[in-house]
C-alpha cells in the first residue's frame, strides 16, 4: 500500500508539472489530486519538493519511453507516429492543457539537479528514437539528427498549442515531420 500511495503522488506531480508548471506543484497540490494523506507525502519524500519532482521526471521518461516503445521495429514512420499520437492525445484529451513536465522544470528553475534531471529524459528519449529510427533503416547520424528534431518539434509545437489553445500550430508543425522523413529516406 505504501508504494501505491508513492506511486500515485509521483503521477499526480507529473500531471500537475505538465499542467501547472513547477511552481504550482506544491506539495498540497499534490495531496488534494491523489487524495493522500499529508503525512504521507514527508514519508516517502523526506527530500521535500525537488525529490518529488525528481521522481515525477522519472515517471515522465517511463512513460514516453513506453509509448515509443510501444511502436516496436517497424517502419520510421510509424516511430514517428507514435511520438506524434501521445502527445496530440495528450493535448486533445486535456482541451490543450497540459504540456510536458520536463520543459515545465526547465524553464521553471535554475536548480542544477532539475535541469540535470530534465536533460537526462530528453537525452533518454532521444537515444530511444534514434535506436529505433536506426533499426528502420536511418544511418545512425541522421538518426540521432532526426530524432533530436523530432522532438525539439514536438516539445515546441506542445508549448506552441498550450499557448494558442489550439492544435492547428501543433498539427502544422509535426506534418513538416513527415515531409522531412520522406526526404531523409530519398
Amino acid at each position: 500500500m505504501a508504494k501505491d500511495v508513492r506511486e500515485r503522488m509521483v503521477v499526480g506531480a507529473t500531471k500537475l508539472l505538465a499542467s501547472k508548471g513547477l511552481q504550482a506543484t506544491s506539495f498540497s497540490e499534490v495531496i488534494e489530486l491523489t487524495e493522500t494523506p499529508r503525512g504521507s507525502i514527508y514519508h516517502h519524500f523526506p527530500g521535500g519538493k525537488d525529490e518529488l519532482v525528481l521522481a515525477a521526471l522519472d515517471e515522465a521518461e517511463r512513460r514516453m519511453l513506453d509509448a515509443i516503445s510501444a511502436a516496436g521495429q517497424v517502419s520510421a514512420e510509424t516511430v514517428l507516429q507514435a511520438v506524434v499520437e501521445v502527445w496530440r492525445d495528450l493535448l486533445s484529451t486535456t482541451e490543450v492543457t497540459t504540456g510536458c513536465a520536463a520543459v515545465a522544470v526547465t524553464v521553471a528553475t535554475d536548480n542544477e539537479a532539475l535541469l540535470d534531471a530534465s536533460a537526462h529524459v530528453f537525452e533518454t528519449w532521444t537515444e530511444r528514437l534514434t535506436d529505433l529510427f536506426t533499426e528502420a533503416g536511418l544511418e545512425a547520424e541522421t538518426a540521432r539528427s532526426f530524432a533530436s528534431t523530432v522532438l525539439a518539434t514536438v516539445e515546441g509545437a506542445v508549448v506552441i498549442a498550450r499557448a494558442k489553445r489550439s492544435l492547428e500550430a501543433y498539427d502544422q508543425s509535426v506534418a513538416l515531420l513527415g515531409i522531412l522523413l520522406k526526404a531523409l529516406k530519398a
